[in-house]
């Protein structure tokens, strides 16, 4: 269950870090990005 909410917020920074790109705010959407990684499928472990 927890696994399942960090992938999903994990997607949702993600695309958020795109948009951020997208807009021109290049350092916030490298922020987001790999915030959304470190969450993510590779970084649940760090959590449970």
């Amino acid at each position: 269950m927890l696994g399942t909410i960090l992938w999903i917020i994990a997607v949702v920074l993600v695309i958020l870090g795109i948009v951020r790109i997208i807009q021109k705010d290049l350092l916030w959407g490298i922020v987001l990005i790999v915030v959304g990684l470190l969450i993510g499928p590779g970084g649940v472990s760090i959590f449970t």
